[in-house]
């Protein structure tokens, strides 16, 4: 695998997860990675599952006639699914961390904006807001205006994942020849810390 394939090859494997999902549509399935353990594909597949799952709940969850019980059970779903996915984030810039550790940034290399993977992460949810309008643009029971409006949305969201693309690879190379630095902070949430949420720390007093 090349570094300038990571984009094709993530837009690849993000796909065939959404398609996964789908064939049963189900958020209690859990996903039946098709890739080994090893690759970097199983990583990438694992991320957009998360994603793709999560992208159901928070259809779920906005249904106005929800049952309470159901919809607080769901948000500590969503909580628990957010806190895997910035993991899983963190995972795969640790394979970069690795991948770009022998090389020697240049003196005036810059820290990009994002890591590799938050970036990948943004590609992840753009195959999924295509997926999805492009469902809504060949819909038989809405409008034709409809269609035609999802339609457009659908063409932006493509070539915003032509540019997105081009950018991850274009950062991949740049770290690749020392002209930008490998930098990554922990996102260190702290909603969910039993030693940083007042709410929680506080609650047996």
């Amino acid at each position: 695998m090349t570094k300038t394939a990571i984009s094709s090859l993530a837009i690849k494997v993000f796909e065939k997860s959404v398609y996964d999902y789908h064939v049963y549509d189900d958020i209690n399935r859990s996903a039946s990675n098709p890739y080994d353990k090893k690759d970097f594909e199983h990583l990438l597949y694992e991320k957009n599952w998360i994603d793709t799952v999560q992208w159901h709940y928070e259809d779920i969850i906005r249904d106005p006639d929800i049952d309470p019980n159901e919809g607080m059970s769901l948000k500590r779903l969503i909580d628990s699914s957010n806190q895997n996915r910035t993991e899983m984030v963190e995972y795969i810039d640790s394979y970069f961390l690795k991948l770009y550790s022998n090389v020697s940034p240049k003196t005036d290399a810059k820290v990009n904006t994002e890591s590799p993977a938050w970036a990948l992460d943004r590609l992840s949810i753009l195959i999924l807001k295509i997926y999805h309008m492009k469902e809504e643009s060949l819909r038989e029971d809405v409008s034709e205006q409809h269609r035609n409006t999802c339609d457009e949305k659908l063409q932006i969201l493509l070539e915003q994942q032509k540019d997105l693309s081009e950018s991850i690879d274009q950062l991949l190379e740049d770290l690749s020849r020392g002209e930008k630095k490998m930098k990554v902070y922990k996102q260190m949430k702290m909603y969910n810390d039993e030693t940083l949420n007042p709410v929680l720390y506080n609650k047996d007093e």
